[in-house]
């Protein structure tokens, strides 16, 4: 697979060095993970700036219902 390019609102590394212990790990014997917690936080940051509707999330980030549940939780 060939990685996506950046979008302005993706976050550095050192950004989720700083993040990353914040986000809760995936539950043990719960669905395979899919998606990385990074590209959810990523898809998360464009949704802010955007101020798009969540079915306007762009094709290259995780679906837009990942997102959202992400964004209740």
């Amino acid at each position: 697979m060939v990685p996506r390019r950046p979008y302005p609102t993706d976050l550095s590394d050192r950004e989720w060095q700083v993040l990353a212990p914040l986000i809760p790990v995936p539950k043990p014997g719960g669905r395979p993970v899919v998606h990385e917690r990074r590209e959810i936080v990523n898809a998360l940051a464009y949704w802010v700036r955007a101020g798009c509707a969540w079915r306007l999330l762009l094709h290259d980030l995780p679906p837009w219902q990942t997102v959202y549940h992400y964004w209740r939780t």
